[in-house]
């Protein structure tokens, strides 16, 4: 649900609000009206400096130390070695790979004289060196020419020709011999060690940086809630406006006066635009990210994240569809508990996972496998998804049914949100149509269940639909005239016979999706079971526990991914088109200590 939120107003003499904002950062409930980008010339500095920290940080932890490579203890400022150590650390990288490009490339010449080949070509007899493809080079040239052959390959052939020639592949002179560049590029690779051992030391110092960086992430934060002052009374006062939780009054107003501030408190109204903040238990608030990928509500909106927590939850487990990949979602979330960087997805993947064995279970289904068909559970098959119902596939048949409950419990919402919003009698037009398709779902299951008898249900019928003719024709809007309603009762009457068919339809691929995972899995075991034949050889095992392995990997990674973005796709589009739910709200950013 959204939070309620308390509007405090400030009132400061121009200069003090810094104090006032330093003691908010304190308290850490406050969320101070405030520009995200740079500004002035200040803002611009601190984010500089921060992307400077920043770099400098994942530059020494992005730098490849060789094991064994003892620390050097560096002294100075921090930035200003590891900056210039970085930069060092580059071009020496560049300046070794390029020695070993030419140390590989003099190799096949051998050891030769610069000196004494400039000394030939002022005396007439100019030494050339070539470089040819095998193909093009011909073994006749070699009585033509003053030819030695140096090396040759299948693909190319280095040679060289005294005198005046005209052969293709000519290359220019080497100007230093292998064993002078064996030389300098020993020399760049012992100073590249020193680089190294000051590298390794200054990672030990990169606990210094993150704190600089923090420093300076909260002084651009309190420098940017200042810069929202707004002048007033000839820039002798300044006024701020911030927002709270209204659980949080009692807090925030005990700090407030205790350091002595003038300022006024009112409950947050929509024109306002407070930041939104959800208070959720601790179940919800795990979806609580899905709901901030579409947006958050406005402030007169509704929290659908209860809502996503549910069907997301269950769609997610639908698309899966199997025990087994339950279990290893369920792993996966358990080691991601030890990755500082995923620790906070780790109960999500697991609530997913644990919910994916419990579906998979009713589904019967255990790494493809149908379990149903295990003696050890034949006490318990009862409760085991049949394979038809009425006919037709069950997993289809439940995909659709519980799109439908999705659908209708999306017009519930908007039909509550919209009466408390705007009023009864102006939400009439809304109530028409939820009486009319979630009355009508709910009388035709209970008359399929066989509680409701032919006349009864009937007569309920008959009344449905007249009071919901009336909604929808007559009453959709009391302001506007009568024939104007029943034109605009029929367009709507066309627009939701399209629209609520294509969304009933749209839920078919979960049972798609599940099915396709099932298959494809299927198809892994079958090929597993053809390499093993009877399990009397083996070394088939080998091969069979890859091929099993490496198939359900892939599958899961697949199954995993459509049954994320399908789900996020029914709820983002299915259930927020019927339930009217708008983004349009701000997160909740109070002024706090990084």
């Amino acid at each position: 649900m959204i939070a309620s939120m308390t509007k405090y107003s400030f009132i400061l003499l121009n200069g003090t609000q810094n104090d006032l904002l330093e003691r908010l950062q304190e308290i850490g409930l406050v969320d101070i009206t405030r520009s995200a980008k740079p500004i002035d010339a200040t803002s611009e500095e601190l984010v500089a400096d921060i992307e400077l920290l920043d770099g400098l940080i994942h530059g020494l932890q992005g730098v490849e130390i060789p094991e064994g490579t003892v620390p050097e203890a560096i002294d100075g400022d921090i930035v200003r070695l590891a900056g210039g150590m970085l930069m060092r650390y580059a071009d020496d990288s560049n300046d070794i790979k390029a020695l070993r490009k030419d140390v590989e490339s003099l190799r096949v010449w051998g050891q030769f004289n610069p000196e004494l080949l400039q000394t030939l070509k002022e005396a007439g007899a100019p030494i050339h060196f070539h470089v040819l493809s095998t193909k093009a080079f011909k073994p006749e040239w070699a009585g033509e020419y003053a030819l030695s052959v140096i090396q040759a390959e299948k693909s190319k052939t280095w040679f060289v020709v005294a005198g005046d020639d005209a052969l293709p592949g000519e290359i220019a002179i080497p100007e230093a011999d292998i064993t002078e560049k064996e030389k300098e590029l020993k020399e760049h690779e012992h100073h590249f060690q020193t680089v190294l051992s000051r590298l390794a030391g200054a990672r030990e110092r990169m606990a210094e940086l993150e704190e600089r960086k923090a420093e300076d992430y909260a002084k651009l934060d309190l420098h940017l809630a200042g810069a929202a002052a707004v002048p007033a009374a000839e820039d002798t006062i300044v006024t701020l406006v911030g927002y709270a939780p209204t659980e949080k009054d009692a807090e925030v107003t005990s700090a407030l006066d205790a350091a002595g501030v003038f300022y006024l408190k009112d409950a947050a109204v929509v024109e306002d635009n407070p930041p939104i903040s959800f208070k959720n238990n601790w179940f919800v608030r795990q979806f609580e990210t899905l709901t901030d990928m579409y947006g958050r509500p406005a402030y007169d909106g509704f929290d659908p994240t209860p809502f996503i927590s549910i069907f997301f939850l269950l769609f997610f487990a639908f698309c899966m569809g199997d025990a087994g990949y339950g279990l290893v979602l369920l792993l996966a979330g358990s080691l991601l508990k030890k990755v500082p960087s995923f620790k906070d997805m780790a109960p999500l993947v697991m609530i997913l996972g644990g919910a994916t064995v419990v579906i998979g279970f009713l589904f019967h289904t255990f790494f493809s496998m149908d379990i149903s068909q295990w003696s050890v559970f034949e006490p318990i098959k009862g409760i085991f998804l049949p394979a038809q119902i009425a006919g037709n596939d069950a997993t289809m048949i439940l995909a659709l049914a519980v799109g439908i409950l999705h659908i209708c419990l999306a017009m519930v919402v908007k039909t509550i949100h919209q009466t408390k919003t705007k009023g009864f009698f102006a939400s009439l037009g809304t109530w028409g149509w939820t009486l009319l398709i979630v009355g009508g779902v709910a009388v035709a299951a209970f008359a399929l269940a066989g509680v409701l008898n032919e006349a009864i249900t009937k007569w309920i019928v008959i009344g449905l639909g007249v009071i919901s003719a009336l909604g929808i024709f007559v009453f959709n809007d009391p302001k506007r005239n009568k024939f104007a309603n029943i034109g605009m009762g029929l367009w709507d009457t066309y627009n939701m016979i399209t629209g609520l068919m294509g969304d009933v339809l749209s839920y078919l691929r979960l049972y798609a999706l599940g099915l396709a995972g099932g298959m494809l899995g299927m198809a892994f075991n079958d090929m597993g079971a053809m390499v093993l034949g009877d399990g009397s050889v083996l070394p088939l095992w080998i091969p069979f526990i890859l091929l099993v392995v490496i198939g359900h990997t892939l599958n899961i990674a697949m199954c995993a991914l459509g049954a994320f973005v399908h789900p996020l796709r029914l709820n983002f589009l299915e259930f927020f088109k019927n339930s009217g739910y708008e983004a349009g709200g701000r997160t909740f950013n109070p002024l706090k200590k990084q």
